[in-house]
C-alpha cells in the first residue's frame, strides 16, 4: 500500500537519458554504415524505420488492441483511425502503382495470390494476434519500447515464421486465385471509389455499433506532455495515421514495394537454423531466386531487415524520450505461455497469407490487392477466437462501463 501511495513511482519521468543515448547511437551509426556498405537508399529506409517506430509508439497505434476493444466493447476508433489510414493510403498509392512509377523509378504494389492459404494463415495470424499481444508492427515497436514479454513473442515469430516456410508447397498447391490487382482489373477511378465506399462503410459500422453500446462515441483518452507534445508523446490516432501512411508512401518512393514486416522473420529464422545445421537453403522455399539470394546475402542487404531494425532503435527513442523505457523481467507463467503459443501462431500465419497487419493488410489494400480484403476478413475471425481465449491464460479484454468515459 505504501509504493502505491508514494509520489515518486507514478510520476512521469522527464525521459531515460541512457537509452536515449543508445537509441541515437544506434541510428546514427546504422545509417553511416548502410550507407557506406549497401547505398544511400538502405541507410534512407532505415532512418524511415526509425521514423516508424517512433509513430507507432507515440500513436500507440495497434492494430491488435484496435480490433479486440471493438470485437469485445464496441469502442471503434482504433478501426477509424485505420480506414482514414487506408483511405489516405489508396489516394497516395493508386496512382503511382497504376502509372508504375514514382519520381521516375519503377514501383509495384504488394499483389498475391488470394485462396485457402491467405484464409486460413490469417485466421492464424488473427488468433496469434491476440495471445501474443500484437501484431508484427506492433511486436517490433512494444520490442523497442522495452516490453520484455514481447522479446518471447518476437521469438517464437521467428521460429514460426521459419517452419511455415517448410510447408509452403503444400499450402500454395492448395486452391487459390490467381494474383488480382483492383487497380489493374476495375482501372485507377472505380477501384479508388470502391475503396473508400467500403472504407466508409466500416467507418459507419463502427459508430453504430459503439453509439448502441455506449450510448456515444467514447472519446480516446490523450494526455500530451506539457512540453514538446510532438516529440515526447502521445500522439492522436489520426496523427499517428497519416504518419504510416507517408512513411509507407516514402517506402515505395525508396525501395519500389510498399512497407512490409514479416518476410524478415523468416529470414532471420532461416540463418539461424542454418547456422545450427539444419539445411533450409534446400527447402523449396528457399530454393527460389529471390530467397536464395536473401539467404546468402548478408542481412544489411534486406530491405525489410533493416527496416524492421529501425522501428525497434526508433520505438525505443521514442519510449526514452516519453520517459517510459522501463523494462520489467517478471512474466506470469500463463502470459509467457500465451506469448509462446501466440508468436508461433503469427509467425505460421503470416507467411502462409503472404504477410502481416502490415505486408498483407496495409500494404496490401493500399497496392490494390484482393488478398488484403480477404486478409482482413479472415484475421478479424481470427482475432474474435482470440480475444475470447485471452482471460484463459490471465490477459485483459479492457472494457469501460456503460456510459462512462
Amino acid at each position: 500500500m505504501t509504493s502505491l501511495a508514494s509520489p515518486i513511482l507514478p510520476r512521469r519521468v522527464d525521459l531515460n537519458p541512457k537509452p536515449l543515448a543508445v537509441a541515437l547511437l544506434l541510428i546514427v551509426l546504422g545509417a553511416w554504415y548502410l550507407a557506406q556498405a549497401v547505398g544511400a537508399k538502405q541507410s534512407a529506409l532505415f532512418v524511415v524505420g526509425a521514423l516508424l517506430g517512433l509513430t507507432l509508439y507515440h500513436a500507440a497505434f495497434g492494430f491488435t488492441s484496435a480490433w479486440r476493444v471493438f470485437i469485445a466493447d464496441g469502442r471503434g476508433a482504433g478501426l477509424r483511425a485505420q480506414m482514414l489510414m487506408l483511405a489516405v493510403g489508396v489516394a497516395l498509392f493508386f496512382p503511382a502503382l497504376a502509372s508504375g512509377t514514382l519520381f521516375g523509378n519503377p514501383v509495384t504494389g504488394l499483389v498475391q495470390p488470394a485462396g485457402t492459404s491467405v484464409i486460413v494463415g490469417a485466421f492464424i495470424f488473427g488468433i496469434g494476434m491476440q495471445l501474443g499481444g500484437g501484431c508484427a508492427s506492433g511486436t517490433l515497436y512494444t520490442v523497442g519500447g522495452g516490453s520484455t514479454r514481447m522479446v518471447v513473442t518476437l521469438i517464437a515469430f521467428i521460429i514460426g515464421s521459419v517452419i511455415a516456410t517448410a510447408y509452403m508447397p503444400f499450402w500454395t498447391s492448395l486452391p487459390q486465385l490467381a494474383p488480382i490487382s483492383l487497380v489493374k482489373t476495375l482501372g485507377l477511378a472505380p477501384a479508388l471509389l470502391l475503396n473508400w465506399i467500403v472504407f466508409a462503410a466500416i467507418v459507419g459500422i463502427t459508430i453504430v455499433v459503439e453509439k448502441r453500446r455506449h450510448g456515444r462515441l467514447v472519446a480516446a483518452p490523450v494526455q500530451p506532455s506539457p512540453t514538446s507534445p510532438w516529440l515526447r508523446g502521445p500522439w492522436p490516432l489520426a496523427a499517428g495515421a497519416l504518419a504510416l501512411v507517408v512513411l509507407n508512401f516514402a517506402t515505395l518512393a525508396l525501395s519500389g514495394r510498399p512497407w512490409g514486416v514479416t518476410s524478415a522473420f523468416a529470414l532471420w529464422g532461416a540463418k539461424a537454423a542454418s547456422a545450427i545445421g539444419i539445411d533450409t537453403a534446400s527447402w523449396a522455399y528457399w530454393s527460389t531466386e529471390a530467397n536464395a539470394a536473401a539467404l546468402a546475402a548478408p542481412i544489411s542487404n534486406d530491405v525489410t531487415s533493416v527496416m524492421d531494425i529501425g522501428i525497434v532503435l526508433g520505438a525505443m527513442l521514442a519510449a526514452a524520450l516519453a520517459g517510459r523505457y522501463a523494462p520489467v523481467f517478471r512474466l506470469p507463467l500463463r502470459s509467457l505461455i500465451a506469448a509462446v503459443v501466440g508468436g508461433l501462431m503469427l509467425g505460421f500465419g503470416a507467411r502462409l497469407a503472404y504477410g502481416c497487419n502490415i505486408g498483407a493488410y496495409f500494404s496490401g489494400i493500399v497496392s490494390g490487392s484482393l488478398h488484403g480484403w480477404l486478409w482482413l476478413v479472415a484475421a478479424f475471425f481470427g482475432n474474435v477466437l482470440g480475444t475470447r481465449l485471452r482471460p484463459f491464460f490471465g490477459l485483459e479484454v479492457e472494457r469501460v462501463k456503460q456510459g462512462g468515459c
